[in-house]
C-alpha cells in the first residue's frame, strides 16, 4: 500500500473565532462588541460581502437599542460559551490536537478602555483551555478577529486612533500574561489585510464618522496602526515568553489571469502583490516600496521608531486561510463576476462553484503554499480551509454532506503532494468550522461549515441541538491513520 507520509508533529485541528460561536453576548460582564451590530438581512446577504458589512452609524444606533438576540447571529452563535464541555468532547474523538479561536476583546475589557479586566472572562478562556488540554489539544489563539468593542468605535475613532492602539496592547498583554503556561502559537490580529476589504468588520471603522477625511487615508492609518500593535505583542511575547511561537495571518485568495492576455496577467501580479504585501511587513519587516510610496501620497502618519518597531519584531511562521481562487483581466466589461471569500473576480470556467458563489480549487492551495515557501522561506500553518454549504438534516438525525467530504479530500491530498514534492514546511492544518457557525460576512447561519451540524436558523430559531455529519466520520478516519495516511483514502 502506498502512503502520504505526514510529519509527527504535525498540527491538525479545527479552527472558528468567538464572535462566531461563543454568544452569550451580554453575560457576565461582556460587553457590545462591533460584531453585535451585525444584523441578518437577507437582501444584504444575497447582495454579497460588500454591502453585508457596510454599517453606517444609524444602524449602530439601532443595534444598540435592540436587547433582543433574535436575528443578531453574533449575539447568540452556537452557544459555545455555556456548551463548550460537550463541543470538545466531540472534537477530541476526532483525533484533533490543535483547536485555533480567539479571546473576544470585549469578554476582557467590556468598553476597551476600562481600568481593570473583567475576571469572569478570564475565568471563561481558562476553563476553555483547561478542557482543551485535558484531551492534549494545543490552542491557537487570535487576539483580534472582528470583535473589538463597540465603546471604542463610538468614543474614539476605532483603529484609526492612536489610543486604542494602546488599549488593544493593554488587552494584548494581560491576555498572553495570564495564558502564557496554556497558550503556546499566537496570532495576533486575523487577516490583517483585510482591513481593505471590509474596514468595519476589521477595524471598528465607519465612514459616516469621518466626514471630513479622506477615508481611504483612514483606512490605511488604522492599517498602519494594526502593523505596529502586532510587531509590538511580538516583541512583548519574544522578551518575555521565549517558548511561545507568533504568527502572521493573511488571506490567501490565488488569482490568475483570466487568459493569456500579458495585460491579465500584470493584473493577477498586481492583485497577488497587494496580498504579499501584507505578509512581506510581518515576516521581513519592512513595507515593500510600492507601499510606502502609496502610505506616503496619503499623508498616512509613521514615525522612524514605528518602522523600526515592524523591522525588528517579526513573525515566527506565516499563518494563513485559503477557500477558493479567482480569475482577473484588466478589463472586466462583459465577463462573468463570481466571489471568494470577502472579495470578488471573474469566473473560472473550469472550476466548480460552491452554494455562495465561491470556486473550488484544491491546486490553488498547493500553488500557494509553494509561493509563501519560496518567499520566505518559514514554516507554513495553513489556519483555515473548508467549505460553505447548505446542509440538510435528515429525520434520522444525519448529515449527508459528501460535498463537503470531496472538498476536504482534494485539499488535503494538495497539501500533502506539496509536502512530499515541493520542499515547503508546514506545520498544521486547520479545517475552519468545528460546529456550524454564524457566517463572517452575512450573518446567516445557512452557510454552514462545521463538522457538526447545530439546529439552528438565519433567524435564531431551532433547538441548539448537535449532530454529527458524514464529514466528521471522515476526518475523524483521515486522523486515525497517523502519520502514514494510505493515499487510496485520498486519491478516489
Amino acid at each position: 500500500m502506498k502512503y502520504y507520509h505526514v510529519p509527527q508533529d504535525f498540527r491538525w485541528g479545527v479552527a472558528t473565532a468567538a464572535n462566531q460561536v461563543e454568544g452569550a453576548w451580554n453575560e457576565d460582564g461582556k460587553g457590545l462588541s462591533i460584531a453585535d451590530c451585525e444584523r441578518y438581512d437577507p437582501k444584504k446577504a444575497k447582495a454579497g460581502y460588500k454591502v453585508a458589512n457596510d454599517i453606517t452609524s444609524s444602524e449602530i444606533q439601532k443595534a444598540i437599542k435592540d436587547k433582543k438576540s433574535d436575528g443578531w447571529g453574533k449575539r447568540h452563535g452556537v452557544d459555545f460559551y455555556h456548551t463548550y464541555p460537550e463541543d470538545i468532547k466531540k472534537l477530541a474523538a476526532t483525533g484533533i490536537n490543535t483547536f485555533r479561536t480567539s479571546i473576544a476583546w470585549s469578554r476582557i475589557f467590556s468598553n476597551g478602555d476600562d481600568p481593570e479586566p473583567n475576571e469572569k472572562g478570564l475565568k471563561f478562556y481558562d476553563n476553555l483551555f483547561d478542557e482543551l488540554h485535558k484531551y492534549n489539544i494545543e490552542p491557537i489563539i487570535t487576539l483580534s478577529h472582528y470583535e473589538m468593542p463597540l465603546n471604542l468605535v463610538l468614543n474614539y475613532d476605532a483603529w484609526y486612533d492612536p489610543k486604542v492602539r494602546d488599549y488593544f496592547m493593554r488587552f494584548a498583554k494581560i491576555v498572553v500574561d495570564h495564558f502564557h503556561k496554556k497558550v503556546k502559537y499566537w496570532i495576533p490580529i486575523n487577516e490583517i489585510d483585510s482591513i481593505l476589504r471590509h474596514p468595519f468588520s476589521s477595524a471598528g471603522l465607519v465612514k459616516d464618522r469621518f466626514p471630513n477625511k479622506n477615508f481611504e487615508k483612514v483606512i490605511y492609518q488604522a492599517m498602519h496602526n494594526q502593523f505596529v500593535a502586532a510587531a509590538l505583542i511580538t516583541k512583548y511575547i519574544h522578551e518575555n515568553y521565549t517558548d511561545l511561537l507568533v504568527g502572521s495571518m493573511i488571506t490567501s485568495t490565488m488569482v490568475y489571469p483570466y487568459n493569456s492576455d500579458p495585460r491579465n496577467s500584470l493584473k493577477s501580479v498586481q492583485v497577488m502583490r497587494e496580498s504579499y504585501n501584507f505578509s512581506d511587513i510581518q515576516i521581513r519587516g519592512n513595507y515593500p516600496l510600492n507601499l510606502l510610496s502609496k502610505l506616503k501620497k496619503l499623508n498616512v502618519k509613521i514615525t522612524e521608531k514605528e518602522l523600526k518597531v515592524i523591522r525588528d519584531n517579526t513573525a515566527d511562521f506565516v499563518a494563513f486561510s485559503y477557500y477558493s481562487s479567482i480569475c482577473t483581466a484588466f478589463d472586466t466589461t462583459g465577463l462573468k463576476i463570481t466571489k471568494a471569500n470577502r472579495t470578488e473576480g471573474v469566473y473560472n470556467k473550469y472550476l466548480p462553484t460552491s452554494d455562495w458563489g465561491w470556486q473550488i480549487d484544491p491546486v490553488g492551495l498547493r500553488i500557494i503554499l509553494i509561493n509563501l515557501y519560496d518567499r520566505y522561506q518559514k514554516p507554513l500553518f495553513i489556519v483555515e480551509n473548508g467549505l460553505g454549504a447548505k446542509d440538510s438534516l435528515t429525520k434520522s438525525g444525519k448529515v449527508h454532506d459528501d460535498y463537503r467530504i470531496d472538498y476536504l479530500r482534494k485539499h488535503i491530498r494538495q497539501m500533502l503532494i506539496s509536502l512530499e514534492n515541493d520542499g515547503i514546511e508546514l506545520m498544521g492544518y486547520c479545517m475552519w468550522g468545528m460546529t456550524d457557525m454564524i457566517s463572517a460576512s452575512t450573518t446567516q447561519m445557512s452557510k454552514r461549515y462545521g463538522l457538526i451540524y447545530v439546529d439552528l436558523d438565519d433567524l435564531g430559531n431551532g433547538s441548539y441541538r448537535r449532530y454529527l455529519k458524514d464529514s466528521y466520520f471522515w476526518y475523524q478516519k483521515l486522523l486515525s491513520f497517523g502519520d502514514k495516511i494510505p493515499k487510496d483514502y485520498l486519491d478516489k
